[in-house]
C-alpha cells in the first residue's frame, strides 16, 4: 500500500493511494504517524479498503503534498554508507555504523521549495532511502528481528550545509544536516511487503543532469543491519525516520558545483516516488 498526507502544512489530509486515486483516511485515523503505525493502522487500513468504506478525497490533485509520515520523533542517519561516496568524501569506508541526526523539523513535503541557509556556500543534495519504523526496536537479539520492526520505505533528501557540518562542526555533523526543510520526503510512504528495498535504484539530478545513480544492494551496512544496531544503543520508536546513507555523485566530490538559488533538483527511488525540488534564497 501507498499512504500519503494531503493539504496545506499543518493540515495535511491522510489518504491511501489507490492507483491515481486518493482515498480519505479520516474514519481510520487522524494521520500517519507513530500512533496509527504502532495501533496496527496499516492492518486496519487493508481492511477498510477491502470493505469499500474509504471514500474518494475530493480534489486531491490540487492539494499540496506533504510528508507522507508526520514529523517522527527523531530522524537518525547513517553516514558514509556507500563505498564510493566514503571515497569521493575523502574517508575510508567504514568498519562501524556512522551515525547522526537530523532535527525531526526539517521533515517537509517532497515538492517543498528548498531555502538556502543564510550564510550557506555549500548546501549540498543527498538522495537516500528512509526506512520507517512501525514498531519499538530496542535491544534486538538479531538483525533477523529487523524487519519485524519496519512498516515501509519512503524517498528522502538528506540536504547538507557542508562547511557546517565538516569544517565547522566541532565534530558532530547534526550542526550542518538541521536546518529547516533539510529533509523533504515523499511523496509516498509504501509498506514493507510491497517493496524490496535491498536492491532498489536510487537517482538524482539537478536542472535536468545526472548527479546520483546507484542501487540500495550497493549499501555496506544493510537494512537489517542498520535497525539491529541501532537497536542497540537507542531505542528506535514507532514513526521514526531512519536514513540509510547516499550514493556518490554530490556536490561534496568537487565535480559538481553547490546547490544556489534557482535550481531544480529531482530525486527518484523505484517504487518509492519522485521529489521535485525548486531551490529559493533564505528568507
Amino acid at each position: 500500500m501507498r499512504f500519503a498526507r494531503l493539504g496545506n502544512v499543518g493540515t495535511e489530509i491522510p489518504v491511501v493511494l489507490d492507483g491515481d486515486v486518493a482515498l480519505d483516511l479520516r474514519s481510520v485515523t487522524n494521520d500517519v504517524d507513530g500512533a496509527f503505525l504502532a495501533s496496527d493502522g496499516i492492518a486496519r487500513t487493508r481492511a477498510a479498503l477491502e470493505a469499500g468504506a474509504l471514500p474518494v478525497l475530493a480534489d486531491a490533485g490540487s492539494l499540496r503534498v506533504g510528508a507522507p509520515i508526520a514529523r517522527p520523533s527523531a530522524v537518525y542517519c547513517i553516514g558514509m554508507n556507500y563505498a564510493a561516496h566514503a571515497a569521493e568524501s575523502g574517508s575510508e569506508p567504514p568498519t562501524r555504523l556512522v551515525m547522526f541526526m537530523k532535527s525531526p523539523n526539517t521533515v517537509v513535503g517532497p515538492y517543498d521549495d528548498v531555502a538556502i541557509p543564510r550564510g550557506s556556500t555549500k548546501t549540498d543534495w543527498e538522495v537516500e532511502l528512509g526506512v520507517v519504523i512501525g514498531r519499538r526496536a530496542s535491544y534486538l537479539a538479531s538483525p533477523a528481528e529487523a524487519r519485524e520492526h519496519v512498516a515501509g520505505y519512503v524517498v528522502a533528501n538528506d540536504l547538507s550545509e557542508r562547511d557546517w557540518q565538516l569544517a565547522i562542526s566541532g565534530g558532530q555533523w547534526s550542526k550542518g544536516k538541521s536546518a529547516p526543510g533539510f529533509c523533504p520526503t515523499g511523496p509516498w510512504f509504501v509498506t514493507a511487503d510491497d517493496l524490496d528495498a535491498d536492491d532498489v535504484r536510487l537517482t538524482s539530478t539537478v536542472n535536468g543532469e545526472p548527479r546520483q545513480d546507484s542501487r540500495t544492494s550497493d549499501l555496506i551496512f544493510g537494512i537489517d543491519r542498520i535497525v539491529h544496531e541501532l537497536s542497540q544503543v537507542l531505542a528506535l520508536e514507532p514513526g521514526d525516520l531512519v536514513l540509510t546513507g547516499t550514493p556518490e555523485g554530490v556536490a561534496l566530490s568537487g565535480r559538481f558545483p553547490y546547490l544556489a538559488p534557482g535550481d531544480v533538483v529531482e530525486l527518484e527511488i523505484d517504487g518509492l516516488g519522485r521529489q521535485r525540488q525548486q531551490v529559493v534564497a533564505a528568507a
